[in-house]
């Protein structure tokens, strides 16, 4: 079954559009009428083929984090006086 609803509302609720599509089947989201997306829950394959079970999640999970990372270097934002001047 699809749904069909407006963006705003959609927006309003889209914990909602992703559970209904999860549980449902794909629900169409629709600007002035017309109909511009649609939510769709991704099986097992799909997740896959994206990146969502390679290790990609645990690889930026175990990145560096605040205090981990290096200082950035500082630069003086002051404006280097022109050549010749």
């Amino acid at each position: 079954m699809n749904d069909v609803q407006q963006v705003q509302e959609a927006k309003n609720r889209f914990s909602e559009v992703i559970e209904r599509a999860l549980r449902d089947g794909p629900q169409v989201v629709t600007r002035h009428g017309r109909p511009v997306v649609q939510v769709v829950a991704l099986d097992a394959a799909v997740a896959r083929a994206v990146g969502a079970e390679d290790g990609f999640v645990q690889y930026l999970l175990d990145a560096p984090k605040g205090d981990d990372l290096p200082a950035p270097v500082r630069r003086s934002r002051r404006t280097p006086p022109l050549l010749g001047a």
